[in-house]
């Protein structure tokens, strides 16, 4: 993209994707209609709402208001095709969780990405729950049948820090009204049981251990959406680029499951202040600046940082490009099963520009420098690597091209004109 000198301004990202794709199928599960402001509209969003609306909910867009009539737990009716999740593993997961619930069958589908993302790690607790799956490929991955009815409530422990896993088993309890456990290596982003909280559902949190109490049923509940920390997380990496710039970024999210790369963006130089702080449904939100300093420090990421900052890991990477020394990261073996693998995907893109950097089981080390870079980065068709470079593109000197731009309309369609709005 072309260089630019400087940045400031003030960029108002979009909605919170997790917290999207929640409140659409919290208000589907409610009795009543509910109202949703500041929805994220994104493709997996709208995978979302299209998975629902198969499914008989009736969802209604206005403006910035979205309204969806609630079918009530157990409500959803019998879909007459497969339910298409796109490339939105989010929705595939949550969804698996509510359909085993359901006493009728079900098929998910999604596109070549998503169908080569595992979940078996999703269905096991769910089997032992009562519910049965047939995967109709080879592996663990898409298209996959769920043969729902009556579930038993369970304690489970899991072997990876998940929202996805654990929000499938919650969901899945919720519908059958029964009660559910779920304890975690370390405690992963909280948006399900602080919404479920929010709407009269008993949630207990114990540490890494969340418990639900058995529900009858839900109360509709109108919902603000705020703004999506790991989409704001491009601007502060963006600011802290450029020493003594400033970017301001209003009605962010900052749930602190979520805040972990704010954490160590500090630790390598940059300036965070978080401001005019406030609370909208259960999720604390806030004004976030980020001012960059004369240079920027390597770090050391592991396991206990690694759930509270799992989408931001690309661009963290790309910033270490341009930090003093060795900045090393484990701990994220998760990252293997996004949208792309990740840790290779990001290692080998830094290397093609000109970066040292080397691939680890469960992470990367990356050494930085000030030397201008330059290359092709394949994006996998993987949003967040897509932003993650193109923020780095935008340091004065670099030469950096980027192939299928477009994918950033999973999760901010917007993103390349904010981009160039506040770089100049």
């Amino acid at each position: 993209m072309t260089n630019v000198a400087s940045v400031r301004g003030t960029v108002r990202v979009p909605g919170d994707k997790s917290i999207s794709h929640r409140s659409l199928i919290l208000a589907a599960l409610s009795d009543g209609t509910s109202a949703i402001s500041g929805l994220l509209r994104s493709a997996d969003v709208e995978s979302t709402a299209a998975v629902l609306t198969a499914l008989g909910v009736r969802i209604e867009s206005g403006g910035d208001i979205v309204t969806v009539h609630g079918r009530g737990l157990r409500g959803l009716l019998i879909p007459k095709r497969p339910l298409d999740c796109g490339n939105s593993g989010t929705t595939a997961r949550l969804m698996s969780g509510i359909l085993a619930a359901h006493p009728f069958d079900s098929t998910l589908t999604g596109d070549a990405s998503l169908s080569r993302r595992p979940m078996r790690r999703a269905t096991e607790p769910l089997e032992q729950m009562g519910a049965h799956f047939t995967f109709e490929g080879s592996d663990d991955g898409l298209p996959l049948t769920i043969h729902g009815g009556t579930l038993a409530s369970i304690g489970w422990n899991s072997r990876t820090s998940s929202a996805q896993i654990k929000s499938a088993i919650l969901l899945a309890a919720l519908n059958a009204q029964v009660g559910a456990s779920v304890t975690e290596p370390r405690r992963s982003r909280d948006h399900t049981e602080r919404m479920l909280a929010a709407r009269g559902v008993s949630v207990v949190v114990d540490g890494n251990s969340i418990s639900i109490g058995a529900a009858r049923s839900m109360p509709a509940m109108d919902t603000h959406v705020p703004g999506d920390p790991s989409s704001a997380a491009f601007f502060v990496a963006l600011a802290a680029l450029f020493p003594g710039r400033t970017i301001e970024l209003p009605g962010v999210c900052v749930n602190p499951t979520r805040t972990g790369f704010l954490d160590v963006i500090q630790r390598m130089g940059a300036r965070v202040a978080i401001d005019d702080a406030t609370d909208a449904g259960g999720e604390p939100t806030a004004t976030i600046r980020a001012t960059g300093s004369d240079s920027l420090h390597a770090v050391t990421v592991g396991a206990d940082e690694v759930p509270s900052m799992i989408d931001e890991i690309p661009m963290l990477a790309c910033l270490a490009a341009r930090a003093q020394g060795e900045t090393v990261i484990t701990g994220a073996s998760e990252l293997r099963v996004k949208e792309s693998d990740r840790i290779s995907a990001v290692v080998r893109n830094l290397q093609a520009i000109g970066v040292e950097a080397e691939e680890l089981p469960d992470g990367m080390t990356i050494r930085g420098s000030r030397a201008p870079l330059s290359g092709n980065i394949e994006t996998h068709g993987d949003h967040r690597l897509a932003m993650a470079f193109g923020v780095l593109g935008a340091v004065p000197g670099n030469s950096i091209d980027i192939a299928t731009p477009d994918c950033v309309a999973v999760s901010y369609p917007a993103f390349w004109s904010d981009l160039r709005r506040v770089a100049y």
